[in-house]
């Protein structure tokens, strides 16, 4: 990204020449590759967005990028995908915007289908049962993973990693709602950075990489607030109507044909809820949909769960696309009229509507203003203790999955306010350790990559399950 070379004497100085306009159509094929390359979870997949935008293309600067990712981490849902949103609208308003978030979406959302389909065909196979065996050992490896490299960047001070401590003690032994932890650690933050404190300061942010940093006003979108960036008030409150009726209206319209109590109202107001609530990204997200989902609506098991996020882990799109999953088998089991995959397939279809719909909400309502508070203390601040506190839920999503991936059975324990489950020593599965032991000697000692981690895994399990070791 250097200037041509030229036959001044300050050449070697020149500042490089800002890229071109790009029309929607050119981002489209963009877009659709980094839809078709966002393996790995949030952080990987903002990764691949800074590297292509960022450094590659120039699209926009890393001051700017991080601005956004700010916001997207503030808000509630998939932060990848909504960082996808937000920069596509910056570019090419809210066109830019849709093509961007739905095109992030859509090869997740077919991949996560069709292993749905399979899962209930043929899951009960040996060959399949064993391939997600394999799966699930290696996704509590990715989850420790996403521990460090968050804790890493955001419990850089004692007061980032006494907040961590205490959002783990709260979420994993006391029960307390996510939503509280994370809007409590945010005013926080909040009053930390509007008056001067550092104390939640992090790191770098996710795509960050250590190279040159590239320079907002050396970029295609330069430095300047863009005139989209300044709605009426008019062109605000049709926005918010719009995307608040895409949202609601399907829900409201089942619950009036349907009643409260059948599965696709359930699944539509559960997830509508969990957009609203689910603060502090997708690792996040997950414990508090896993817990729901399993124990309190029973719509699939703990395993399952993990065979899930595993699906999830190694397909392209947000990390949440494990919600379609939630949401298919909870229609499949309760079908009603329908065939069970039919009814599998809309519940899964309306699972992924309801999660998504809202992020273009946020972005597309809260964008214009957030362009207006880059460099904000106080923003800052906010973002910083949430992310410290969402290390300890993201640590409690990994104890949960160590529960049900090496024990075959859990006990509740509960001392007064205290409530939590504890592991049945006898029932430890040898297997699963051993393969879990693996999966996190490859990603940390011999720094695999996730997919060749899981893929790894996954032969393991087929491999018990050949030589008769496994069921």
């Amino acid at each position: 990204m250097t200037a041509a070379a030229t036959t001044s004497p300050t050449a070697e100085f020149a500042v490089p020449k800002r890229p071109e306009p790009v029309t929607l159509r050119q981002a489209f094929w963009v877009w659709l590759r980094i839809a078709l390359l966002s393996f790995g979870g949030p952080a990987g997949q903002i990764a691949v967005m800074h590297r292509i935008l960022v450094e590659e293309k120039r699209w926009l600067g890393e001051q700017r990028f991080l601005h956004a990712l700010n916001y997207c981490m503030l808000l509630p849902g998939p932060e990848a995908q909504q960082l996808a949103t937000y920069i596509g609208w910056l570019m090419h308003k809210t066109k830019g915007g849709i093509v961007a978030g739905v095109l992030f979406v859509i090869p997740g959302a077919v991949a996560i289908m069709a292993l749905s389909w399979i899962y209930v065909l043929y899951g009960r196979i040996g060959i399949v049962s064993a391939l997600f065996f394999g799966l699930k050992a290696a996704v509590l490896a990715v989850v420790l993973q996403a521990v460090v490299r968050i804790g890493g960047r955001a419990l850089k001070t004692g007061a980032a990693r006494a907040l961590a401590a205490v959002a783990f003690v709260l979420i994993f032994f006391l029960g307390a709602p996510f939503p509280l932890i994370v809007l409590a650690a945010g005013v926080i933050g909040w009053w930390a950075g509007r008056q001067g404190s550092t104390a939640f300061k992090g790191g770098g942010g996710h795509g960050s990489n250590g190279g040159d940093v590239v320079a907002d006003a050396d970029t295609l979108l330069g430095e300047e607030l863009p005139a989209h960036a300044r709605p009426t008030w008019g062109e605000t409150a049709r926005t918010a109507l719009l995307w608040l009726a895409l949202w609601l209206v399907p829900v409201a319209a089942l619950i009036a044909a349907l009643g409260p109590d059948d599965v696709f109202s359930r699944i539509a107001t559960f997830f509508s809820t969990m957009a609203m609530v689910t603060f502090g990204g997708a690792y996040a997200v997950l414990a508090y949909v896993a817990q729901q989902a399993v124990e309190s609506y029973g719509w699939l098991q703990p395993k399952e769960m993990l065979d899930g996020l595993g699906m999830a882990e190694t397909t392209p799109g947000p990390l949440i696309m494990v919600l379609q999953f939630v949401g298919f088998l909870g229609a499949y089991r309760d079908p009603g009229a329908l065939s069970p995959l039919l009814a599998g397939t809309l519940g899964g279809l309306l699972a992924t509507w309801v999660t998504f719909v809202p992020c273009f909400l946020w972005i597309f309502l809260g964008a214009p203003f957030i362009e207006r508070l880059r460099g904000n203390a106080a923003v800052a601040g906010a973002l910083s203790a949430i992310t410290a506190a969402v290390v300890g839920v993201v640590l409690n999503l990994a104890v949960w999955f160590a529960l049900h991936t090496l024990f075959r059975e859990t006990s509740a324990v509960s001392l007064g306010p205290i409530r939590f489950d504890a592991p049945v020593i006898a029932s430890l599965d040898l297997w699963a350790t051993l393969l879990a032991l693996a999966a996190v000697a490859a990603v940390f000692r011999l720094r695999l990559g996730i997919i060749t981690t899981l893929i790894a895994s996954s032969t393991l399990g087929v491999a018990l399950h050949l030589l008769g070791l496994i069921g």
